[in-house]
């Protein structure tokens, strides 16, 4: 705990690594904390990197300490041409006060690469910190909402009832299922990776027991995408992580876990009817039935309908709903329509607002952040872009605040770290050795846990 709290560092990285710490830590919260944070560490980097300040960006090339070599740094400005494509929608928008709206949300796009950038943070040595703090975050917010859900449920077999699931979990912090279970999905990766790397069996066990509670909370959030790219994650990771007899019996473990899963979503009515049965009405696309009357694959029917007819250049950044709702009342959906539902698919998103071009693009980013995250064999980037890819099929992540603040911030933070030849103090933040075979602590190792950064022992 110590390192998450204490840097040693000069006044002003601290000040931005306590600003990002809040950010990370407020981020499954409302969303006013989250921005409050972003927007002081805009204005304290701004500051820091004013040219002709002592030792600002006029004493120093593009505001990085001497030095510093950054490796990948374009995968992170790729994450501003998602802003910029949509700018550019925005010329041809048909509602301007639409595509303004869209556009302010997207500001993040921008900020982070930008904070990144001109931050005089060793992102190497502040990274594991962070995300430790935002993991211990998750566990808390999960074990408030257990609290909250066991004080008012009237037996512990009603938390698998529809009145504690999915929504209704979160509805305590308001917050949407989706975008909490994808704050969880990476919170597991990061203790099981800490906890894999930790000296102490004590510590073991604590990481285990919290990375057993992120498992139970996603099958709460019954989000069907996270949990499906969480399967793969758990069963790919200790071919990652581990070696030998170690990773066979790791392997067989998160398997057999898997398979207790599957079975507990089975014999569970409720469960079964949010995991499967709406699962193969959204794939089939039949209207009318109590579970789900208007399924995502029809809403996608309706979005491909309009792509037909404009695929190029889309409709303008902001038109996505509005023409949305013309084919709605088309086909009578009642509740898509009065609603005002999105196509529930990024990519069918981008097609819509600024056409192949904008999909193809933020295709090309997940591409290119699955090649660094290859070669650097970083298991935590990797499973970050296995949850985007996933959820970008189920919902339109970058159109809502939570979604586009989860996007940005990890993309840069896992991304655009420095590899060196700064390194971090003795005793200072992300310090500590890591565990041996776990990881080679340089890019290109074995199993890299980040870009020239290994895990910290516990």
């Amino acid at each position: 705990m110590r390192e998450i709290l204490y840097i040693d560092d000069t006044p002003g990285n601290k000040i931005s690594y306590y600003l990002m710490l809040i950010f990370l830590v407020m981020l499954p919260f409302d969303r006013v904390y989250s921005e409050l944070a972003l927007i002081g560490l805009f204005l304290h980097t701004l500051v820091e990197s004013w040219p002709g300040r002592r030792g600002g960006a006029g004493a120093e090339v593009r505001g990085v300490t001497p030095g510093r070599v950054f490796s990948f740094h374009w995968v992170g400005w790729l994450v501003s041409c998602l802003f910029l494509i949509m700018l550019i929608g925005s010329l041809y928008a048909p509602s301007w006060s639409d595509a303004e709206r869209h556009m302010e949300k997207q500001l993040a796009l921008v900020l982070f690469p930008w904070i990144a950038w001109y931050s005089r943070l060793d992102w190497n040595r502040v990274k594991w910190p962070l995300l430790k703090a935002f993991a211990f975050s998750c566990w808390f917010t999960v074990l408030y909402l257990y609290g909250y859900a066991i004080v008012t449920a009237p037996s512990l077999g009603a938390l698998f009832s529809p009145d504690y699931l999915n929504h209704a979990f979160t509805a305590p912090i308001d917050l949407h299922a989706t975008y909490f279970a994808m704050d969880v999905a990476v919170a597991l990766v990061v203790v099981v990776c800490v906890g894999i790397a930790a000296r102490s069996l004590w510590l073991k066990l604590v990481y285990g027991l919290m990375a057993l509670l992120f498992l139970l909370a996603l099958v709460q959030l019954a989000s069907r995408a996270v949990c499906l790219a969480v399967l793969v994650i758990v069963n790919v990771l200790p071919w990652l992580l581990l070696r030998g007899r170690l990773r066979l019996v790791a392997a067989g473990g998160y398997i057999m876990l898997s398979l207790l899963l599957v079975l507990l979503v089975i014999h569970n009515q409720t469960l079964y009817t949010r995991y499967l049965v709406s699962l193969k009405q959204d794939v089939t696309g039949v209207t009318g039935r109590e579970e789900d009357p208007e399924p995502r694959m029809v809403r996608w029917k309706c979005a491909w309908e309009l792509i037909r007819d404009s695929p190029w250049g889309g409709y303008g950044t902001g038109s996505e709903v509005p023409k949305l709702k013309e084919r709605y009342y088309a086909h009578q959906l009642t509740i898509s329509y009065t609603h005002d539902l999105n196509a529930h698919n990024q990519y069918l998103s981008y097609v819509l607002n600024v056409g192949l071009a904008g999909a193809l693009l933020y295709i090309g980013v997940l591409v290119a952040g699955g090649v660094v995250a290859y070669r650097r064999r970083d298991v935590l980037s990797g499973s970050f872009l296995v949850v985007v890819t996933a959820v970008s099929f189920s919902e339109n992540i970058l159109d809502t605040n939570k979604g586009i603040f989860f996007f940005s911030v990890f993309f840069c933070l896992l991304f655009y770290p420095v590899v060196g030849p700064v390194k971090a103090p003795v005793g200072g933040v992300g310090s500590g050795s890591v565990s041996e075979g776990l990881v080679t602590g340089g890019v290109g190792g074995p199993v890299g846990m980040a870009a020239g950064a290994g895990v910290p022992a516990g």
